[in-house]
């Protein structure tokens, strides 16, 4: 009989943290931090990992997947995408499979997803509005750490406090380093219920932003203003980021229609999965545009879209969640037996071990198992 997939299962964990995690984007400081865990296992014994949004919903839909050939990543991907309309976002799924496949088939994902290269240079992503010595502190050591960039999250009391943030930061690093700016007005929070900035607004506080020579800005608008993000690409003068938490190829499919962002940057793990990124990036660098994942997650996120970036595209980098003492390597890959970090350089080299390329770290998941994916 040829191989299929035997079973899919899904167990949830959560991380104490001492110290809390203010993160920026919410309003409590966060003293859990949650990881679903798939786990999709052949009928040889072996075993893909994948992890990202919670899976709800998945259970009246296992049925889809087990029995099939765990190698027709093009169909799996086709019927999540389907699953993902009725139930919740399933693409950790998706990152489990293809580390499957890349076990059997005795390839790296990277290798899978286009071959192009090996590893990708990382950017330092914070998630902290600490005051203005902690943040160029911050921004020092990303600098003596090997960064080629940083970013930071607006969203303080005033827009003078974050651009007072964004001067610091800069001042610190001198010219060592690129600073990206995340404006978050791409999405809200649950309880979160202001309006966007409109066009209007962003482009008064990017112009603001010039004499601090910005890489990029990220979702100075709503993910759906497609119009406007075409007009502030026009007029602003700084590369415009965004599409992290856009939920479906239709809406990137607008996006570029529009020319709407110069750096597009959906997570595998939260949209269209390794499948459906891998093509979006040919779409992407078709047009002139440049493809940089959102990877604020766990280590077995942020190694599936390290190694869709690596393979697929030409990302001048890619986020690194990295913002210490709240936030370090250990702590945001706590699932791994071993945190993905950087070298002096700036680089993560993939390597060539079948599949993602990590090993779960079952002791501190058997600690750490609980019974939803909540942060509070």
């Amino acid at each position: 009989m040829n191989n299929r997939i035997e079973r899919i299962a899904v167990t949830h964990h959560r991380l104490a943290l001492d110290p809390a995690f203010p993160a920026s984007w919410d309003s409590r400081p966060r003293q859990w931090f949650p990881a679903t865990i798939v786990r999709v296992e052949d009928s040889e014994g072996r075993i893909g990992i994948g992890s990202g949004d919670a899976m709800y919903g998945f259970d009246d839909y296992r049925h889809l997947f087990v029995g099939t050939d765990p190698l027709d990543l093009a169909r799996h991907s086709a019927v999540i995408d389907n699953v993902s309309f009725h139930a919740g976002r399933l693409w950790p799924l998706d990152a489990a499979l293809w580390d499957l496949a890349g076990k059997i088939l005795g390839q790296p994902c990277w290798q899978m997803a286009g071959g192009r290269a090996s590893g990708v240079r990382a950017y330092a992503s914070s998630g902290i509005h600490r005051p203005l010595d902690g943040m160029a502190r911050w921004a020092e050591h990303a600098v003596a750490r090997g960064f080629p960039a940083l970013k930071i999250r607006f969203g303080r009391p005033s827009l003078a406090d974050d651009l007072a943030a964004l001067a610091a930061v800069r001042e610190a690093a001198g010219e060592r380093i690129e600073i990206m700016v995340d404006c978050n007005q791409g999405w809200r929070m649950p309880w979160d219920t202001q309006a966007p900035w409109r066009f209007d607004d962003a482009l008064a506080l990017i112009r603001r932003m010039e004499r601090y020579r910005v890489y990029w800005v990220e979702e100075p608008l709503h993910r759906g203003d497609y119009a406007g993000y075409a007009r502030l690409r026009k007029e602003a003068g700084v590369r415009i980021a965004g599409g992290e938490l856009t939920r479906d190829a239709h809406e990137f499919q607008a996006l570029l229609e529009h020319d709407s962002l110069d750096v597009y940057q959906p997570d595998v793990v939260c949209t269209l999965g390794l499948e459906g990124t891998r093509r979006l990036t040919q779409q992407i660098e078709a047009r002139g545009r440049v493809f940089t994942p959102h990877t604020w997650g766990n280590g077995i996120g942020l190694a599936a879209n390290l190694h869709v970036a690596a393979g697929a595209s030409n990302a001048p980098f890619v986020e690194f969640p990295y913002d210490p003492p709240e936030w370090t390597c250990a702590r945001r890959d706590f699932p791994l037996v071993a945190p993905i970090d950087i070298d002096e350089n700036g680089w993560i080299e993939l390597g060539h071990a079948p599949g993602l390329g990590i090993e779960l770290n079952e002791a501190t998941l058997a600690a750490t198992l609980a019974e939803n994916n909540r942060y509070d």
